[in-house]
């Protein structure tokens, strides 16, 4: 019986080649053209008769002498070759491959005869009768040996190169074949990665996995099994009765027609798995790692690579984690490239494949909520390692991004703050305020408790640097492994994926196995008046200090955060009032600001160009390298100073150029820039900018004159009061609250109290997730165990307590979140009925002066638990300022100018507030009456005076 049959390799292979591969000297595998449609060709192993070779090694036994050798003479005479074939007989089939013994030809040559006669086969003893044929192959055999050649060399193998393979094989007498996996699996890759090697494939295990002969360069032969990079093809089946996976037979025939007992060049790049995910938990971290069973790798012949074939067959898919290791080279690109042309024609593997969604992004520059898909924009704040607030340059709509295929650290996790934090500071100091180009990779819609999420590319810089791919370079963020055909994914996917291979190669960040204790809190210098005046020296004799806007609470009130000493203040600018502040628990009257609101809650309604200002502060100034200066503190613990941006911009300045925020003249009449102050109020009025919008400069001409006569003569009309002293308060300063005791309010406050108490009798809990808030109306339990309404001044969800005003009595109290309840609706409709108040015309000593407590002690004796006459002389805002009548002193009913503002005076226990009382000079009487106490406490050396006169020092 005679056959044709083909080897198993040519350049360019048609469809009905077929293939051969050469097991040894003497046995050769056959396959022919023919084959049903859409299967490979059956194979066969032909032995050439009366020829015995010497056999290769296995994983336990060496090579026999010249086995290789012999071997390769075969290979390289017959491999890629149409062979004729003549069957004598007939063996038993192995795994349900035909075997044969017969003889071959090439071209009319005799393969045995060949090999004889260049002495890499030895004839077997023949028991029949020599015929004319067996008796030349004879004559061959001894020729051979006669001259020494093959494995008839009486030397045995030295080190010389074959002819036909000179540039691949060195066979030096001391070469070694090791037929198992390297041992020391990293020292290996450690020691070859990315260096080309010559090889010999030896087996198509299926198409992307290969065992492969590397021929090292000291002469050495290495076994190792290879996954091509970047691809992965269908399982094929490796034992009988085993399924192949759809196009897994394809693929390997694929592959082993090009490929097998091939010269290649082999790249190895990595292992399987060559780092754990980051963060990931170890049982033994110190354990060796076992050996590797596969090596990744390329494997290229001078007609290219196969993985780029074999994708663009349809026959592979695209390992998207491999992209590190061949994005440098281009390799990954081609890859794409490959696969897109593969499932723009459906092959195979691509034949189900949707319609491409990368051809319908580049359709337009609408993303799919209708918004731009590439814009322009500046980053105005950095949420985290991968998110960012941007404002759109044509729209000026501000729009939050998530960088596309990256996972920052989580600022949860202990072991992940500390990289958290740093991958957040990364964004800041690059992006802040910077000009970026933004292009929307996909649209993640809403999903249970997650939002829209629109993830983009960002790109910054002259050269237009993705800033994702450096943050993950720095080991400051990883990237999103996506599922198989999952297209919403970086643009910059396969740089993002080298970027992670050189962070993990290098140990950096989040991979270098370190864990890092997670960042301490920053002490909040502002968190009480108290402690913020420890400070206050300290940052007067610094001058600018260098600092980081970390939050904006309106237009000119600022978080501000110390790097150097991990401290945050609050910092409220001075001599303007914005138009977004909030009332702070009448902080603003120790500024002399009044200001606009913007709403704390859905419930409240914002004043005129409150948002404006807040969201003009927070574009322009969040999260800046700032410089800041203190000139005093206020009553809360926030420091009053100047905030600089850029070292010359004066925030202050900038929010009233723009119309943002108005002077106060008070507190600006200190500063050293006001005159420039005034002239930026005028530029805005001018322009009719935002508050000064609907500003007419006739008008307000016309209408100072009267409100200066009005200044003049401005003492209130006679109004008299009953009231009691509700509360009295020294931790910041003297202060007190007073009750109006109208009959009206009174009867109603208590009927509240007493539905109040009621209510309260029953078990009232706080809703799930309650969490107070400064300025929530709420109910709180005083220390008597009662329950009274309260405002909260300011809370602390670390010490889970709160400062709190009761705002029926005006006393205040710390109190903790379990003593807190959501104020009911039906006890809100009755204002509070404490009202703050100060005393008129005079000042009692500082809270430091030792007769301090003196004067809160005889103002305490004058007034609790006494029904007292006030008179409002001046009203600042919702701060009363009262004169203090006790009816019961008989000094009263002779003189109807007696107060205890003026006791306090006459026993030297308070001053004249001459700067303070911008009315005084309206109330003439009263001024002589309390210059006449002053003068008798000089006198009679009471109080402050018992040393002499202090007004000098005033």
């Amino acid at each position: 019986m005679s056959m044709k049959a083909i080897v198993k390799w040519q350049l360019e292979i048609p469809d009905k080649d077929v293939l051969l591969a050469v097991l040894s000297g003497d046995t050769l595998i056959l396959r022919n053209r023919s084959a049903p449609q859409g299967q490979p060709p059956k194979e066969r192993i032909l032995h050439l008769a009366d020829l015995s070779a010497p056999r290769l090694g296995t994983s336990s036994r060496e090579d026999e002498p010249w086995a290789f050798e012999s071997r390769e003479f075969l290979r390289q005479l017959a491999v890629g070759k149409e062979i004729t074939f003549t069957s004598i007989h007939s063996l038993p089939t192995n795994d349900d491959i035909p075997r044969d013994l017969g003889n071959a030809e090439i071209n009319g040559v005799d393969l045995s005869s060949e090999l004889l006669k260049n002495g890499w086969a030895k004839l077997k003893e023949i028991k029949r009768e020599p015929s004319e044929a067996d008796n030349k192959r004879k004559e061959l055999e001894n020729e051979a040996k006669a001259a020494g050649k093959g494995v008839w060399n009486p030397h045995g193998p030295k080190a010389r190169l074959l002819a036909l393979a000179r540039v691949l094989i060195n066979l030096s007498q001391a070469r070694s074949v090791n037929h198992t996996m390297p041992i020391e699996s990293q020292a290996f890759v450690a020691e070859w990665k990315g260096k080309p090697l010559d090889a010999l494939v030896e087996q198509v295990r299926d198409g992307t996995t290969l065992r492969v002969r590397l021929i090292l360069p000291d002469g050495d032969h290495q076994m190792v099994n290879i996954a091509l990079a970047g691809v992965k093809s269908p399982r094929a089946a490796s034992r009988q009765g085993e399924l192949s996976e759809p196009f897994g037979e394809e693929a390997k025939f694929f592959t082993e027609s090009r490929l097998l007992q091939r010269p290649v060049k082999v790249q190895i790049l990595s292992l399987p798995h060559s780092t754990a995910t980051p963060f990931q938990s170890s049982g033994n971290p110190a354990a060796p790692p076992p050996p590797a069973s596969i090596f990744i790798g390329t494997v290229l012949h001078p007609a290219g690579n196969v993985a780029e074939h074999l994708v663009a067959a349809g026959l592979a898919r695209i390992v998207d984690w491999h992209a590190g290791m061949l994005s440098s080279s281009g390799g990954m690109e081609r890859l794409r490239a490959a696969e897109k042309a593969a499932k723009d024609r459906r092959l195979n593997l691509f034949a189900n494949a949707p319609v491409s969604v990368s051809a319908g992004k580049s359709n337009g520059n609408a993303a799919a909520n209708g918004q731009s898909r590439s814009f322009d924009a500046t980053v105005v704040r950095v949420w985290s390692g991968d998110q960012v607030s941007v404002v759109e340059k044509d729209s000026r709509k501000e729009r939050r991004l998530y960088l596309s295929s990256t996972r920052s650290p989580k600022l949860s996790d202990p072991r992940q703050a500390f990289y958290a934090q740093e991958a957040r500071e990364f964004l800041r100091k690059k992006l802040i305020g910077k000009h970026v180009k933004v292009h929307i990779d996909f649209i993640r819609p809403r999903e249970g408790e997650y939002e829209e999420r629109e993830c983009a590319t960002i790109r910054y810089g002259g050269h237009g640097a993705n800033v994702a791919e450096q943050l993950i370079e720095k080991g400051l963020a990883s990237v999103v492994r996506h599922k198989r055909d999952d297209e919403d994914r970086s643009s910059d996917y396969d740089k993002l994926m080298a970027a992670e291979q050189a962070a993990v190669a290098d140990q950096r960040g989040i991979h270098s196995g370190k864990e890092i204790p997670p960042p301490k809190q920053p002490l909040n210098i502002s968190e009480t008046s108290s402690r913020a005046a420890q400070f206050l020296n300290g940052f007067k004799r610094l001058g600018r200090i260098p600092a980081v806007v970390d939050y904006v609470a309106s237009g000119s009130r600022f978080k501000i955060f110390l790097p150097k000493d991990n401290q945050n203040l609050t910092l409220v600018l001075a001599g303007a009032s914005d138009a977004s502040s909030k009332d702070f628990d009448s902080d603003s009257s120790h500024l002399g600001i009044r200001a606009p609101r913007t709403a704390r809650n859905p419930s409240e309604k914002s004043e005129p160009y409150g948002n404006e200002a807040y969201e003009f502060s927070s574009h322009r100034y969040m999260q800046r390298d700032v410089e800041f200066e203190v000139d005093s503190i206020d009553k809360s613990g926030g420091f009053i100073g100047s905030l600089y941006v850029n070292k010359t911009e004066n925030v202050a300045l900038t929010l009233v150029k723009e119309g943002l925020a108005t002077i106060h003249s008070f507190s600006a009449e200190g500063l050293s820039w006001a005159k420039q102050l005034y002239d930026a109020e005028e530029d805005a009025k001018r322009q009719r900018r935002n508050i000064w919008s609907d500003y007419d400069e006739e008008a307000a001409k016309a209408s100072e004159e009267p409100v200066e006569e009005e200044s003049e003569a401005g003492a209130l009309q006679t109004k008299y009061l009953d009231v009691i002293v509700s509360d009295v308060r020294t931790k910041n300063g003297f202060q007190f609250s007073v009750q109006i005791l109208n009959t009206e309010g009174i009867a109603a406050l208590e009927k509240l109290m007493r539905e109040f108490s009621i209510h309260h009798r029953g078990a009232v809990s706080s809703p799930p997730g309650f969490v107070p808030k400064g300025g929530d109306l709420v109910s709180a339990k005083f220390s008597d165990g009662a329950w009274y309404r309260a405002k909260i001044r300011r809370a602390s969800p670390v010490k889970k307590e709160a400062e709190v005003t009761f705002i029926d009595y005006g006393n205040q109290d710390t109190v903790s979140f379990s003593n807190i309840r959501p104020l009911d609706a039906q006890f809100r409709s009755l204002p509070g009925q404490a009202q703050d108040a100060r005393l008129s015309f005079v000042k009692l000593p500082d809270s430091t002066s030792e007769y301090f407590p003196d004067a809160v002690e005889l103002f305490r004796s004058m007034c609790d638990g006494r029904k007292l006459v006030a008179n409002i002389d001046h009203k600042e805002g919702n701060l009363l300022h009262l004169r203090l009548i006790d009816p019961s002193n008989p000094a009263v009913a002779e003189d109807p100018l007696a107060c205890v503002n003026a006791d306090l005076v006459s026993a030297g226990l308070a001053l004249i507030d001459r700067k303070g009382c911008k009315y005084l000079s309206s109330y003439p009487q009263v001024l002589k009456k309390l210059q006449t106490s002053l003068a008798e406490a000089k006198r009679d050396r009471a109080g402050m005076f018992e040393f002499g006169d202090i007004e000098e020092d005033d």
